[in-house]
Formats: structure tokens, C-alpha cells, sequence
């Protein structure tokens, strides 16, 4: 049964993961101690705790205790459970977003790239998106438009990075994800799994993404580049197709988080 240990204030060393630690403090603990990331919200929580990752505290408004926080506690066994005023909470900035309760939670392992992409379609390549919103973004898209798996190279913002979280709504938790090795090439490895990859690129030479034979393929790598500069031209000139949503207005492109929604909406459905 949880413990509940009410505060007055966030000097508790124990609330140091909740208030003062940054990004890379939890992912990268001291080698005998496991990273760890920030849930926020309860429908975020619930979805995490559903993925099967495993809670290690929770910290919430008082009021949430008896009531929205009820069944979450009985979900998470043995932990403490911090509570406190609304007014203490506010001290971590931010609080006011995260409808009322953290859960702080162990990361887990890496799955292989063979393991997320087994019986995989669709899938998204994010290459060196750094903005932890847009990536965030990117998988809410992909959980709802019909993308089976996502695959970040190492440049990437991760995933369970607070804000990335987040702005996912939890769906980080919902589709199978993992990094790429670093400094391999890619898009000749999404080739040996026997997916053709497509790079979201404007060139002379792209087709629109309502070309009919994207549609036919039977496993299709969506490959979206960073913020601003895009692809590198050695990416785009590997892939097997370049494609480019058509604009009007006197617009060249979207957001690449815009973008990945209608790409994964018409490149996702059934054929």
C-alpha cells in the first residue's frame, strides 16, 4: 500500500527529481542507479503505467488523494505518495500544466530496431529533430494517424524528456520507439528490414504524397529531417523516394510536426 507523506515546502531531498534535476541528470544516473523520467498528468501516468514502466513516487495536489488520484495509487503498490497545497506545488514551474500530479518512473531499456519494426507498415524516421515539442507532437500524430513504430537518430530530443511527454499526451507510451545506432547509415539498415524509405524533402525531382506508388508499398519509411535545414542531401539521395506535400499561397513548407500529420494521414491508410 502507497505511503502518503504530506509536505509544506519542496526542500525534501527526495523532491529534488520533481523540482531541481534536470533532463539530463535523470536520464543519465550515477552507473549503479537507473535514468528515470517525469509523468505528468493522470491520463499521461495511466498510459505509462499501462506501457508497463514502473513508478518510483508520485507528488500531487491534496485534493487528488481520495479522489482523481485514487486509482492510480492503488495501480502503483509500494511507493511514497507526496501531497501538498496547490500553492506549494506551483513552486515547480510549470505545476500549473500538469493538471495536478507527477509520477516520477524508472526508463526502462532500449528495444531493438528489429523488435519495433517487427510486423511494422508504417513507420516515421525522425533524423536530428532537436526540439522536444515537435517531437512530442510527432508521435501524436503518428499513434493517431496509423504510424506502427518510430525511430529517432541520436541527435534526437528523447521522447521522455518532460515537455516531449507532454505535448504527446502520453502516446510516447503507446507506439513502439527506439534510437538508431550512431553513425550508421540508416537508411541502407531500413533496407535490410525491407522497408523503401520515403525522405520529406523539396527537390526537382519529388513526387507528391498522393503518388500512387507510395501507396502500394508494402513497408514505407517516412523519413522527416530537423528543424529549419531539413534532411541532409546524403539522406535524401539514399532514399528510395523524395516526397513533398503540395503548397499553395506562396508557402515552400510546413513545421516538420504539421508536416508529419499529413504525411502519416495519407501515407498511413489501407490501401
Amino acid at each position: 500500500m502507497a505511503t502518503r507523506i504530506r509536505i509544506q515546502d519542496l526542500t525534501y531531498p527526495e523532491l529534488d527529481i520533481y523540482a531541481r534535476e534536470r533532463e539530463a541528470q535523470l536520464k543519465f544516473r550515477p552507473a549503479h542507479q537507473p535514468g528515470i523520467f517525469i509523468a505528468e498528468s493522470p491520463i499521461v501516468i495511466e498510459r505509462a503505467l499501462d506501457a508497463g514502466y514502473q513508478p518510483i513516487s508520485l507528488l500531487m495536489e491534496d485534493a487528488h488523494f481520495d479522489k482523481q488520484g485514487r486509482k492510480i495509487i492503488e495501480r502503483c503498490g509500494d511507493i511514497p505518495v507526496y501531497t501538498a497545497p496547490f500553492e506549494v506545488l506551483t513552486g515547480i514551474t510549470g505545476f500549473q500544466l500538469t493538471r495536478g500530479m507527477l509520477c516520477a518512473m524508472y526508463r526502462g531499456n532500449q528495444p531493438f530496431i528489429e523488435e519495433v519494426c517487427m510486423g511494422a507498415r508504417r513507420i516515421a524516421v525522425l533524423e536530428n529533430v532537436v526540439n522536444p515539442t515537435n517531437v512530442g507532437a510527432i508521435f501524436r500524430s503518428a499513434a493517431a494517424l496509423n504510424m506502427d513504430a518510430v525511430l529517432l537518430t541520436p541527435a534526437c530530443s528523447d521522447p521522455l524528456y518532460r515537455r516531449a511527454i507532454r505535448v504527446s499526451m502520453g502516446t510516447v507510451f503507446q507506439v513502439p520507439w527506439t534510437f538508431l545506432p550512431d553513425g550508421e547509415q540508416y537508411v541502407e539498415y531500413l533496407r535490410h528490414l525491407d522497408f523503401k524509405t520515403a525522405a520529406m524533402a523539396l527537390s526537382d525531382d519529388s513526387v507528391s504524397i498522393d503518388h500512387p506508388s507510395l501507396r502500394q508499398e508494402e513497408r514505407l519509411a517516412i523519413v522527416l529531417g530537423t528543424e529549419g535545414e531539413g534532411l541532409a542531401k546524403s539522406t535524401i539521395e539514399q532514399c528510395d523516394y523524395t516526397v513533398k506535400i503540395p503548397m499553395s499561397h506562396g508557402v515552400d513548407s510546413l513545421n516538420v510536426a504539421a508536416a508529419s500529420a499529413v504525411v502519416f494521414w495519407e501515407l498511413g491508410k489501407e490501401k
